[in-house]
C-alpha cells in the first residue's frame, strides 16, 4: 500500500504536466493493463484494487487519452451528432435525448452545430465528424432541405436521420407527428367542435406539414371540410399575432396549435380580448414543454418521448456498427396525448 508521504511526491511530480496512465499505475502501485481493465469496467479487478486505482485517477485528475485508447481497441466510442442552431424546444430535447442514450451506453458524444441544413454544411459537418474518428452520426434532420441534403451525403458512414421525412435513403427514427395531429383533432371532434382551425408551423419544416397532414385526416375523416390553415413560425409571437385572425371569426370554436409556444400566444391573445379557455374557445398544443402544465389554463397537448427517440438512435446507430449490411429501418415512436384544462365539450351559443 502507498504511504501518504509517498503519495503526495508522486502527485506532486506530475503537477505541471497531464497526468498519463502509467502515473496513475505508478500511484496505485498497480500495472499498466490493471488500470486500462479498470477504465474499460472490466469485472476482472478486485474491488480494493479498483478503489485505488481510481483514487489514483482522482488525486492526478487524469482523463484517458481517446485517441490512444482508439488506436489500440480500433473504436473510439464517439458518435458524431449534427444539428443545427436553434433553441426550439424540439430539436434541443431531441439532442439531449441522443446525448443521455450515447453516456448511458457508454459512448461520448461530439456535436456540429449549423446554422442551417444545406448540403455544403452538412457534408462538411459529417466529414469534420469522421475526421474526429466518431464510429457513426445521427443527424437532426427535421427540415425539407436537411432531406434533400441526407440524400447526397457520402456512402460507408453509419447513419441515423431524426425525423428525415418518409425517405428512405437512411435510418430513420421520428416521433408520429401525423398520428399525435389526429389524436389532437379527434379530442376536438369528440367535444363536439366542429368548426376546428389550425395554426401549423413553417412549411419548410417536416413536423408541421405532418401534423396539419394529420389536422386535416382526422376532419375528413369526420366529414368535416378543413378550413384553411393559419401558419406560425413557432414562436409565442407568431401566436398572438394569428390570434387575432382567429377571434374575427366568431364561428370558431376550437382551435389544434401546432405547438406549446405558439398556443402560448394564443392564450394570451384570447385573455386580452375578454375571452377564457375552454369556455369560448377550446385549444390544444403540441410537445409538452415544461411549462405547458402551467399556463393559464393548464394546455391539453401532445408529448413526444425525446429520452425514447436518443434510444432508438443509438439501437440503429450501434446495428449498423455491427452489422453494416442490415436493412435500413424507419422506425416511429408514439406521440401521446396529455389531457389538461384547455379543452371543453362545446357549448350551445
Amino acid at each position: 500500500m502507498v504511504s501518504g508521504a509517498h503519495t503526495e511526491r508522486r502527485t506532486k511530480e506530475s503537477e505541471g504536466r497531464t497526468a498519463v496512465m502509467a502515473d496513475v499505475a505508478k500511484l496505485a502501485e498497480v500495472s499498466l493493463q490493471t488500470v486500462s481493465r479498470v477504465l474499460h469496467d472490466s469485472p476482472n479487478v478486485s474491488d480494493d484494487t479498483r478503489k485505488r486505482v481510481l483514487k489514483a485517477i482522482q488525486q492526478l485528475n487524469y482523463r484517458p487519452n481517446v485517441a490512444a485508447q482508439a488506436l489500440v481497441t480500433g473504436r473510439s466510442r464517439t458518435l458524431g451528432v449534427v444539428s443545427f442552431d436553434t433553441a426550439l424546444y424540439g430539436p434541443a430535447s431531441t439532442l439531449l435525448g441522443i446525448q443521455e442514450a450515447a453516456h448511458d451506453a457508454g459512448y461520448a458524444v461530439s456535436i456540429a452545430s449549423l446554422r442551417s441544413m444545406k448540403r455544403a454544411s452538412l457534408f462538411e459537418a459529417v466529414q469534420r465528424l469522421r475526421g474526429q474518428g466518431v464510429e457513426g452520426v445521427v443527424i437532426i434532420a427535421p427540415q425539407k432541405s436537411a432531406v434533400e441534403a441526407l440524400r447526397r451525403l457520402p456512402p460507408g458512414v453509419p447513419m441515423v436521420a431524426v425525423e428525415g421525412g418518409p425517405d428512405h435513403s437512411v435510418p430513420v427514427v421520428a416521433v408520429d407527428q401525423f398520428g399525435g395531429a389526429m389524436a389532437a383533432t379527434r379530442h376536438l371532434l369528440e367535444l363536439g367542435h366542429r368548426a376546428i382551425w389550425h395554426i401549423a408551423g413553417p412549411a419548410d419544416w417536416l413536423e408541421a406539414e405532418q401534423r396539419a397532414d394529420g389536422w386535416r385526416a382526422a376532419l375528413k375523416d369526420a366529414g368535416i371540410r378543413p378550413p384553411a390553415l393559419l401558419r406560425g413560425d413557432w414562436s409565442a409571437r407568431s401566436g398572438y399575432e394569428l390570434g387575432r385572425q382567429l377571434l374575427q371569426k366568431p364561428e370558431v370554436t376550437a382551435v389544434f396549435v401546432a405547438n406549446d409556444q405558439m398556443a402560448l400566444g394564443l392564450l394570451r391573445r384570447l385573455h386580452e380580448s375578454g375571452r377564457e379557455a375552454p369556455r369560448h374557445l377550446s385549444i390544444v398544443g403540441f410537445d409538452d414543454i415544461p411549462e405547458a402544465a402551467y399556463f393559464t389554463p393548464p394546455l391539453t397537448t401532445i408529448r413526444q418521448d425525446f429520452a425514447e427517440v436518443g434510444r432508438r438512435c443509438l439501437h440503429l446507430l450501434l446495428g449498423q456498427l455491427e452489422s453494416p449490411a442490415r436493412p435500413w429501418e424507419h422506425v416511429e415512436v408514439p406521440a401521446q396525448f396529455v389531457l389538461r384544462e384547455s379543452t371543453a365539450a362545446l357549448q350551445a351559443r
